[in-house]
Order: C-alpha cells, then structure tokens, then sequence
C-alpha cells in the first residue's frame, strides 16, 4: 500500500483580521515540531491571505483558499479566480464546502466546474464532500456521498488524476460539537476509497481522504488511526495555535 503523507488543513472560515490572522499564522509556523510527518495547510480569509503568505514565507506551511470561482478574469463583481489565488501563493483551494453549499447556493455542478478551473490553474483542489442529519438518519449516507463525488470529479483530466484531495465532512457534525465516531467516519472514508478506485483507478491509493466536523485535540488521534483517513481538514480547533498544534502532532 502506498504511503500517504497525512494532511492537516485548517479552515479559519470568516474569522481573523489580517494582523490576527498574521498573528496566529505566526504562533503556528514558530509550534510545528521540526520533522513532523504531516503536511499543514491554513486557509485564511481572502482578505488575509497575503498577510500569511507574508508571514508563512520559507516554512513547509502551505495556504489555502476558502472558495473561487471557476472564470480566470471577467465581470464577476465580488468574485475571486483561481488563478489571483496563485498569484498569492495557494497551494489549495477549497471547493464545495457545506456552508458554500448551504448558504451560497454551490450545487455539485458548480462545485465541478470550480474543480476543474483550479486544476487549470496548478492549483490543487479539496472537494469536500458529506450528507445532512436528516439525510443521515434516511439512510442515505452513501448515496448522496456518491452522488457528490461522482459530480464533483466529473470530467477530471487524465493527468490530474492523482491531484485532488477529498474531504469527508458529515454536515452535522460541522461546529456543533458532534463528531462522527473513528468507526462511523472510517465506514464512509473506506466506501469513497472503493469509489476513487472505480473513477481514478490506480491513483485512487494515493488520493488524500481529509475527515472534517469537529476535529479536536482529543479526537483526532483515534481519528487519524484509521486506515483511510489521510487527515483532518479542522475549523473551530484551527482557530486557536495551541489547539491546531495538538491536532498536527496526533498525526505523527
């Protein structure tokens, strides 16, 4: 089996002034433990993301954009390209978040088509994926994950096969304290592995599967322990460099 560097990704959602987030950026690069197994990823807000590249410059930290747009240029007032996140730096973009889903109307083909425009732009894609409570207890975990990922990678290059990462995100779990158990999160991370083998084939080994919704300090070692979680893409725990610094270390 292919070895796969574990991934922890913090999502500083709509937090963080630029000197707060410069500030926190600082107190992480300074915590990471020389050698750690992990790679680590922040994405800050758009407007702090110069602020980090800034402050992250010569470390292995790498940055990530919150959401793009799928046009490289053009009269999209508010919008931001994948191609101004390169320019800053962004060595990810977050796509299909659930709260893009829920309060910005992201559906799984504008998702895709976002996908597909950060790719071009050599950026790497985490597509995050995941089902609602209620869809939960229909039932239909499977299915809408399926569903999800199927679209979300839809009409992925042959060459970009083995570049995106995948995020699990059960939607109820998102910052509300619940957590999905290591069993329950390692049941999903091992069906969307079966899947990538069917749409990616080889590359399907070494896909990052990022497991998310209230990753803490003190479950993200039992987490990280399963087989097909290749990391944590972390929120509120992200927030605070004492906490975020405990999560990076659960991963070895």
């Amino acid at each position: 089996m292919p070895e796969r560097t574990p991934l922890i990704a913090g999502n500083w959602k709509m937090y963080k002034t630029q000197g707060e987030a410069r500030a926190l950026a600082r107190e992480i690069r300074q915590g990471v433990p020389a050698g750690v197994r992990a790679e680590v990823m922040v994405a800050p807000p758009y407007t702090a993301l110069a602020a980090v590249a800034g402050e992250l410059e010569g470390s292995p930290i790498r940055l990530a954009g919150q959401d793009t747009f799928w046009e490289k240029q053009g009269a999209y007032t508010g919008a931001i390209s994948p191609v101004m996140l390169a320019d800053l730096g962004c060595h990810y973009v977050i796509v299909g978040h659930s709260e893009r889903r829920q309060h910005f109307g992201d559906t799984n083909q504008t998702v895709n088509r976002k996908l597909l425009a950060v790719l071009e732009a050599g950026v790497v894609p985490i597509l995050c994926i995941g089902e609602t409570l209620e869809e939960r207890q229909a039932e239909k975990t499977l299915h809408v994950v399926a569903e999800q990922l199927k679209e979300g990678l839809a009409g992925l290059p042959g060459d970009a096969r083995e570049r995106p990462v995948i995020a699990y995100e059960p939607v109820w779990a998102i910052g509300t304290g619940l957590t999905a158990t290591p069993q329950q999160a390692q049941e999903v991370h091992a069906f969307i592995r079966s899947l990538l083998r069917e749409l990616l084939h080889e590359a399907a080994e070494t896909t990052l599967i990022l497991y998310g919704g209230s990753v803490t300090p003190d479950n993200a070692a039992s987490l990280l322990s399963e087989p097909d979680i290749d990391g944590a893409l972390v929120g509120g725990a992200s927030l605070k460099a004492d906490s975020f610094l405990k999560i990076i270390a659960a991963a070895g």
